[in-house]
């Protein structure tokens, strides 16, 4: 079954130009781990400010996804990747979605 994955990315002031520089090693290293295509979308209105980055990425199933994951977590280029976001981004909120008959 189809999952949804969106992360919701709160960057801290002045550091996305930093994130777009993260972006792109991330993009590398997620293609190299077989992660499909994301999709990302700043917020512009709503209950969220303009520090907001919203991450989706479709996964075939929640076994998929947890595989995947599993192996980037494992892999020592993806947590170096994600020890520099951290002072580029200030929180991060996951949420996993299956579709609705």
């Amino acid at each position: 079954m189809i999952t949804l994955e969106r992360q919701i990315l709160k960057v801290r002031p002045g550091k996305f130009p930093d994130l777009e520089e993260l972006d792109k090693k991330f993009i590398a290293e997620e293609t190299r781990l077989g992660f499909p295509p994301k999709k990302r979308y700043q917020c512009v209105i709503g209950s969220h400010d303009t520090n907001t980055v919203i991450v989706e990425r479709q996964w075939d199933s929640m076994a998929a996804m947890e595989a995947k994951f599993d192996e980037a977590f494992a892999d020592a280029e993806y947590q170096a990747l994600a020890d520099e976001g951290t002072s580029i981004i200030e929180s991060t909120q996951w949420e996993v979605y299956s579709p609705l008959p």
